[in-house]
């Protein structure tokens, strides 16, 4: 394994120096902005008592604020990339700053304070020369823990195309890498490391008074960086940009070879498989990678290109199931055909559309289709799992876990439970194939294209609903004792999508459009 990670290392270094860059430049560029704007705060506050509690209270909460959930903030107020992702951190990084600046002053001696004001100095001189001085190990502090914060946080900023060490580290989740986590894991534990010993060494210079020296290297550094990062921007507007997530750009039916196929000369943002719609339909990119049953497609007006030339293969879902579960427990297998075939896309799209715009609990939304199927959806009180469901992390998985888990209760006498939200493909497989988990929902094409091997694909029809998902049920049932249950009928196929009016106005309708007008560029 270390030969296979020194090897990573090497092959990837250019792009880990560029991350590592970018992370750098996040980080730094939000600690500045936090500084400069945290220290005259936090000592305001010391001088207008009456103002700590409520700015306490504000940077307290926004601290409270989920990383993720910030960052999707962000996209309808500042768009994806740099700006959201620096705001981000500089809002983390307030509360520590801020906070550790008001406790080391106000918590300056008293009796200091007071032959400070005997010898005849004024408030300003007592606090630069007295108050300050003494409250500086507080403060650099706070400024650390602000860091190691941002260091920590810049990582997610990945997932709205800000760059950075997080694209290494979710890119390996998706696709199961473990040299591909380690290879942004490791640099940004580094970086957090290598900034609490420079900070170290400043605050040990300013203690020497090297006040000047200290305050040239930081701005020649910020400058630098600052250099690098404008010359990366793009301020033309004219580049088309499209928000992938990591799977699907790095998967082997994703876009390494649409592009191969289309000659697609792309921009490509790896975001969250969650914040790709809001950027789109913000305008803050202009393609994403989709799915024929998202129920975002209706609700934002967006449309979806033909894929004229049929790179993307079926996509039918179905339980996939461990054989042990089946041999123990056969009276599964007939609880969850009571659905199959029973779903099209536009029901399935429906369902989606429910979940995504008017806010429904996956939960709520399976209960409402079996009920309208005439199915028994009566509440199974918890006990004893019996088995474990999981799923992957979107909308349309989670609903079908939940259809899964309510069928088997209502009508078997066993107890499930559920792991929703792997982050990957792979991640969900394996945890399938350990045991970890008994079934969860997958899709033929993804069977095909990622879950087996490469040899013999050409010896089958790639577009052929029942080919594909006769293969994948030998293949499966042969090389990992798990078996396919029957489709439930619906074809969730990977899709380019773009905003309707933008795709109308441009004359695109098809995936080779698109791609002709990406060379006139």
């Amino acid at each position: 394994m270390k030969k296979g990670l020194f090897s990573f290392f090497s092959e990837q270094k250019a792009e880990i120096f560029e991350q590592t860059i970018e992370h750098l430049w996040l980080t730094l560029m939000a600690l500045t902005i936090a500084i400069a704007i945290s220290l005259p705060v936090g000592i305001m506050m010391t001088r207008r008592i009456k103002l700590a509690k409520p700015i306490l209270g504000i940077v307290n909460v926004i601290q409270t604020i989920p990383s993720l959930a910030l960052l999707g903030f962000m996209i309808p107020l500042l768009g994806i990339g740099t700006v959201p992702a620096i705001t981000a951190l500089f809002l983390y990084a307030l509360l520590p700053i801020i906070r550790n600046t008001y406790t080391g002053i106000i918590e300056t001696d008293p009796g200091i304070k007071e032959a400070a004001r005997g010898m005849g100095m004024t408030d300003f001189q007592s606090l630069i020369q007295v108050e300050l001085p003494l409250a500086l190990p507080t403060i650099f502090a706070g400024i650390k823990t602000a860091t190691v914060i941002n260091v920590g946080v810049a990582t997610l900023t990945a997932l709205i195309g800000a760059g950075g060490l997080g694209v290494f580290i979710f890119r390996g989740i998706a696709l199961n890498n473990v040299n591909m986590i380690l290879a942004g894991a490791i640099p940004a534990a580094l970086m957090a490391l290598m900034f609490d010993f420079f900070l170290g060494l400043i605050q040990q210079q300013i203690k020497k008074r090297r006040k000047l020296i200290v305050i040239a290297a930081l701005v020649i550094l910020v400058l630098m960086l600052g250099t690098i990062t404008w010359n990366k921007l793009d301020f033309s507007g004219n580049s088309f940009k499209a928000g992938f997530p990591s799977e699907f750009i790095h998967r082997e039916d994703g876009y390494q070879g649409l592009k191969k196929l289309y000659h697609l000369d792309l921009d490509v943002m790896e975001m969250d498989i969650g914040l790709m719609y809001d950027a789109i339909h913000n305008k803050k990119v202009d393609l994403v990678s989709g799915f024929s049953t998202d129920g975002r497609i209706g609700a934002f007006d967006l449309v979806v290109l033909d894929d004229d030339k049929h790179y993307f293969p079926p996509y039918h879902a179905a339980p996939l199931v461990r054989k042990q579960l089946i041999d123990t427990y056969p009276e599964v297998m007939d609880a969850l055909n009571k659905i199959a075939g029973q779903i099209n896309n536009p029901q399935m799209a429906a369902l989606n559309y429910m979940a995504d715009d008017a806010q429904l609990s996956p939960g709520e939304i399976a209960v409402a289709f079996l009920e309208s199927m005439d199915l028994k959806t009566k509440y199974h009180p918890d006990g004893n799992a019996d088995l474990i469901i999981g799923s992957k992390n979107f909308t349309e998985n989670f609903i079908l876990a939940e259809m899964f888990k309510i069928l088997i209760e209502n009508y078997t006498t066993l107890n499930v439970d559920l792991k929703m939200g792997f982050g990957g493909t792979k991640l969900v497989f394996d945890a399938l194939r350990n045991g970890d988990i008994d079934i969860y929902p997958e899709y033929t094409g993804t069977g095909l294209l990622v879950l087996l091997p490469e040899e013999d694909r050409d010896t089958i029809i790639m577009y052929d609903r029942e080919a594909v998902y006769e293969y994948v049920r030998k293949e499966f049932r042969e090389r990992y004792d798990i078996h396919w249950l029957s489709p439930l009928g619906f074809n969730n196929t990977h899709t380019m999508v773009m905003r309707r009016e933008h795709a109308e106005r441009l004359g695109i309708n098809t995936i080779s459009e698109l791609a002709d007008y990406l060379q006139k560029q």
